[in-house]
């Protein structure tokens, strides 16, 4: 039975758990250090390599094991680890209502800033525990924060090995087998597309109808696996070569790598919203004080609130980003952080600066919209896999992008304040619709509506007694009337 919202998953879900983090990190001293706090900019002026980054995430986790653990998902191509850290007041579990965040990193080898703004906010998270600092406690009470500072670190050591004016735009972007990560997950849009043209009513979770016999990088593989892996609710993804927001759809509807077509997701408006966010709260993105990177009008991302569809900018197929969206609940934008790559390390703390604050707000949008837990009302266990719709009260369809419970029977839906209408059905189960104000003016909580499914069989024996009572109660024998009083 369901034990409230503190009922608990440990987080294996086939990833490597760790007990001891230095059994996986082949590069690392197993000495401890103290973790250099994101206080001091000197100790963030310069880019840090794999062996580094390792000691770095284990410091931090030694300095703050109550709120932090360490779990490795994968190996690069040289066998490199991809190495998560994840911070919550419950580290290494999954408690229902409690959503799941998750962060990426250096996905191009050659756009590391991301990677060192991760690495940074994963020390000042834990400096704030230190210090009690109100707003991360209440941040790591309420949510569950996975940071993946970088997916491909081979890519990185080939452009950190190059002399600076030996790099080229591409030198390490690729990893080791010279495949590009954002070019090589399943290709989900495609699916997504041809099951619109053919109207077929099949919108989200997308990965089971798709199958192209191609062989994917490790990387790949491991970060798929890992996005498959939990519950996520909100997402993102860092990288450089322009200085913009970036939300789905990435792949335009004809697979034209070199069209530029603004593609609409089913959740554009919330998309637009999410994206917004970062680049208000960025220290420029979304202000008319810099030139357009490429130096061209039509790419004057700040004149656009800093925001662009993936699409109408460059068609990408095979991205992580609308992954995210078409085989799970996640929602993951795509952050252009830098319009130099790989810039000189000593800029490192300027980029913290001018990224910090969005990066909280961004976190903090995880607690938009509506959660709940969706239980069987026989017997309060939780009911997996139910599909929960979402209507806007300004539209007549519901939003054709559904989400679904989780095993604790728990499920979030990222919204923008406004008017809805929730129906929720499984299986064997008599559907729920419920009306709903998503005002979001609690800043560590998202509405919460739960719901109690009352099975099939249930109802059906409930109604078959009902009608056997009311066929009884016709069938009653009349009371003989009252004899009438004979004359004398």
């Amino acid at each position: 039975m369901l034990n409230g919202a503190r009922h608990v998953v440990v987080l294996l879900c086939g990833l490597v758990a760790l007990t001891s983090a230095s059994l996986f990190f082949s590069s690392s001293s197993s000495k401890t250090k103290e973790a250099p706090t994101a206080k001091n900019d000197d100790q963030w002026s310069h880019y840090h390599n794999q062996e580094q980054l390792e000691q770095l995430l284990l410091d931090i986790n030694a300095k703050c094991p109550d709120v932090s653990t360490l779990y490795k998902i994968g190996e690069s191509v040289e066998g490199r680890s991809l190495v998560v850290i994840q911070f919550s007041t419950t580290p290494g579990e999954h408690v229902a209502s409690k959503p799941e965040v998750k962060l990426v990193g250096n996905m191009h080898g050659n756009e590391p800033v991301g990677r060192e703004l991760l690495l940074r906010l994963a020390s000042q998270l834990c400096d704030g525990v230190k210090d009690n600092n109100k707003e991360i406690m209440q941040l790591l009470n309420s949510t569950s924060i996975h940071i993946l500072p970088t997916m491909n670190p081979d890519g990185f050591e080939q452009a950190l090995a190059t002399e600076e004016t030996s790099r080229q735009w591409l030198t390490g972007r690729s990893n080791a087998n010279g495949v590009d990560l954002n070019r090589d997950f399943p290709d989900l849009d495609g699916v997504f597309y041809e099951l619109e043209q053919l109207q077929v009513p099949k919108y989200d979770h997308l990965l089971s109808l798709f199958d192209d016999n191609q062989d994917r990088q490790p990387e790949t593989m491991a970060v798929g696996q890992w996005i498959l892996s939990l519950p996520f609710v909100l997402s993102a993804n860092f990288h450089e070569g322009d200085l913009v927001a970036n939300y789905p759809f990435d792949s335009n509807t004809v697979g034209d790598d070199t069209l530029q077509q603004y593609s609409a997701s089913p959740d554009d408006g919330t998309f637009k919203w999410l994206a917004q966010t970062y680049a208000n709260n960025h220290a420029h993105m979304a202000k008319n004080d810099h030139p357009p990177c490429d130096g061209t009008s039509q790419n004057a991302f700040s004149r656009q609130g800093g925001i662009t569809n993936g699409a109408k900018w460059y068609s990408v197929s095979g991205g992580m980003q609308d992954f995210n969206y078409l085989a799970t609940n996640a929602m993951e934008i795509t952050l252009e952080l830098s319009c130099e790559k790989m810039p000189a390390g000593s800029a490192l703390p300027q980029y913290w600066k001018d990224n910090e604050k969005a990066i909280f707000e961004y976190i903090w949008k995880t607690h938009s919209g509506v959660k709940g837990t969706i239980v069987d009302a026989t017997d309060g266990e939780p009911i997996t896999g139910a599909v929960v719709w979402v209507r806007n009260a300004t539209e007549e369809t519901p939003i054709k992008h559904p989400v679904t419970s989780w095993v604790m029977g728990d499920y979030y839906r990222v919204l923008p304040k406004g008017q809805y209408q929730l129906f929720v059905a499984a299986p064997g189960y008599e559907p729920q619709t419920r009306n709903v104000t998503v005002e979001n003016k609690v800043r560590d909580s998202a509405l919460t509506m739960d719901f109690a499914l009352r099975p099939l069989q249930a109802v059906a024996e409930e109604e078959q007694l009902a009608e056997m009572i009311e066929e009884l109660g016709e069938q009653q024998p009349q009371e003989p009337a009252a004899p009438q009083a004979q004359k004398e």
